[in-house]
């Protein structure tokens, strides 16, 4: 299995385009020390030649061109991506569906929930029914996107999109809105998990054992974006365990049983973007990779 990935950064990318924290002028000054990122998506194959896109990122059109591989290989028209499936509704996972709209078949995945988000939206038609085909798939139940490739779906802690919060939003409930994808192939397995707000007893069960594991990085603490001056929301506001402190994945996830652990989905004020910080060490000595754009996994 090679699992590709297109974009490793969490919402608006790095450096986001309008922000002048020491992170995103680091990215726009010296990029030796903290490289620009792309928003958050994968690219999964058991072949090499078809390919599952995992999440439609704002920035798939450059991703993609970044990618030999995902190129159009035939004739006028053509595309490596068979598929795409979504975790969750959040912008920066739909987004790039926009750009997916040129009439190039392809089957569209999600729970039902995740579905009917995109299906409300009417932005969305542009991608004509009759050549994107819509799936709904169950929670806890084996699918094949593509041949060779078998894809479980399981609910992880987490909260609707932004864009659907109102006053009955509930923070950490495990519902079909966020969900995390067990990717199966040749024997091989990677657990992707782009958005979590706690990680639970239950949660470590479904990943143990898996050969790869892509893990919500978005915050290294809680309150990033406050002591970063740039935001007055904390992770779990936003439905994200962070990467330290109480709580946090390097923690709770050490006593499973993992091949190899790799954040993804970074916010842009998490020091770990920058490669020499003290955080970016501490997460390497505690055996975890942090992702950037174009790092690729043969499983």
């Amino acid at each position: 299995m090679r699992v590709v990935i297109l974009g490793s950064a969490a919402g608006g990318g790095l450096p986001q385009w309008n922000c002048r924290c020491p992170i995103c002028t680091l990215a726009r000054t010296e990029p030796h020390r903290v490289r620009p990122r792309t928003q958050s998506s994968i690219a999964v194959s058991a072949n090499g030649t078809d390919w599952l896109l995992v999440n439609a990122s704002p920035d798939i059109r450059q991703q993609l061109f970044d990618n030999p591989a995902m190129h159009p290989q035939a004739g006028l028209r053509h595309s490596p991506i068979k598929a795409v499936l979504l975790t969750n509704g959040d912008v920066d996972h739909v987004a790039g569906l926009l750009t997916l709209r040129e009439g190039q078949p392809f089957t569209l995945y999600g729970t039902a929930g995740i579905l009917d988000s995109v299906n409300a939206n009417r932005v969305f038609d542009v991608m004509a029914e009759a050549v994107v085909a819509r799936s709904a798939v169950a929670m806890e139940r084996s699918f094949a996107p593509l041949p060779g490739l078998t894809v479980t779906l399981f609910p992880v802690p987490g909260k609707v999109p932004l864009w659907l919060e109102d006053e009955t939003m509930e923070i950490g409930a495990e519902t079909e809105t966020t969900v995390g994808a067990m990717i199966e192939a040749n024997g091989r397995r990677l657990a992707y998990i782009p958005g979590c707000a706690r990680v639970t007893d239950k949660l470590k069960g479904q990943i143990a054992g898996a050969d790869a594991l892509l893990f919500d990085g978005t915050v290294y603490y809680d309150d990033d974006m406050i002591r970063a001056g740039v935001g007055t929301k904390t992770g779990w506001r936003m439905g994200h365990v962070p990467m330290r402190g109480e709580g946090g994945a390097v923690e709770a996830l050490a006593d499973v049983a993992l091949g190899r652990r790799v954040f993804v989905h970074i916010n842009n004020t998490n020091p770990v973007l920058i490669e020499d910080s003290p955080e970016r060490a501490e997460i390497a000595a505690a055996g975890w990779t942090v992702a950037h754009d174009g790092l690729e996994l043969s499983l």
